[in-house]
């Protein structure tokens, strides 16, 4: 891994699979298709250069004009930004994965992906509805497919040149193994629930040993209780260092050596996201030892359905 001193532009090349991959990444879960839309054009004139995206966020072709218009203007090229989308639980089969995958293409206007993940272990019913549920409210899973088989028609994805890494995202760490011990070609990245408030160490030990890029999705805490950034050791780190809290924390995160993902649609905010810069070593320190709240903030992991879930207090 290449780390600047000015973090923003540190890329992790990817033992298993093509390129490298920004460490800092912009994610695209807007709920509004125009907000998608401008926000990953600002995301990518700031300097972003890695876009995280998803079948299930329902915005995959306001991104993709996003990009488009980038790309027409002259402003940047398409192979200076690492596209990353993912496969809903609805498309488990290995039958439906090369279909999904054309359509995320389509929609986000580009020949190739530069990593495809899968969502989430969970396999739900197959069909259009993305969240099929029985009469009394209960998601209704697919008990027909292993997690393997959907693996495997990744990895088939992978031979035919479109796709040029996959990954798993929303996985445990016992969850992961059971993959990469047979795994054909091994997961690239694994997209993860992670902050200070929730380290993950154990995980990230096992990717750094195997060569996997461990990626954070809510790296500021998603603005929840607890805050991760009005924890006390992160804005008194921030004082001293003369930067925002959230600096802070997503240089944390990259110092560690993992990548992270923001999401905004202030283009202030997702400029202070983007302009980080290290910290010393001494602060990476007290943020590992001191730092002693521990949450998770979203219980996609023992589900399968995405959802944060309001907190109150420290645990």
């Amino acid at each position: 891994m290449t780390v600047h001193e000015a973090l923003r532009y540190t890329k992790i090349p990817l033992t298993h699979g093509e390129g490298e991959l920004p460490a800092v990444g912009f994610g695209t879960l807007i709920p509004n298709s125009a907000a998608t839309e401008q926000a990953t054009k600002v995301a990518l004139d700031v300097g972003f250069r890695h876009l995280d995206c998803a079948e299930r966020y329902r915005n995959e072709d306001a991104v993709g004009s996003a990009m488009q218009e980038m790309f027409k203007s002259g402003a940047i090229k398409r192979e200076e930004v690492f596209v990353t989308t993912k496969l809903w639980n609805t498309n488990h089969r290995p039958e439906r994965v090369r279909s999904a995958f054309e359509a995320s293409c389509r929609r986000l206007q580009v020949d190739y992906v530069d990593c495809y993940l899968i969502h989430t272990p969970f396999a739900f019913q197959p069909g259009d509805e993305q969240d099929p549920r029985d009469e009394h409210g209960q998601v209704i899973y697919d008990r027909e497919v292993t997690l393997l088989e959907t693996w495997q028609a990744l990895e088939r994805l992978v031979d035919d040149g479109r796709c040029k890494s996959i990954g798993l995202s929303d996985i445990s760490l016992e969850k992961l193994k059971e993959i990469f011990a047979p795994a054909r070609i091994k997961p690239s990245v694994v997209q993860v629930e992670s902050h200070p408030y929730l380290p993950e160490w154990e995980l990230l030990d096992f990717c750094r040993e195997h060569g996997i890029v461990m990626q954070a999705f809510a790296a500021l805490g998603h603005g929840l209780e607890p805050s991760v950034l009005q924890d006390p050791v992160i804005t008194a780190i921030a004082q001293h260092a003369q930067k925002t809290p959230a600096q802070v924390s997503l240089a944390w995160a990259v110092q560690r050596g993992t990548a992270f993902l923001t999401t905004s649609t202030n283009r202030s905010r997702i400029q202070e996201n983007f302009d980080i810069s290290s910290l010393p070593e001494d602060a990476m320190e007290e943020i590992k030892e001191h730092v002693t709240t521990t949450v998770r903030f979203n219980q996609v992991v023992k589900t399968g359905v995405p959802g944060f879930i309001p907190q109150t207090k420290a645990n």
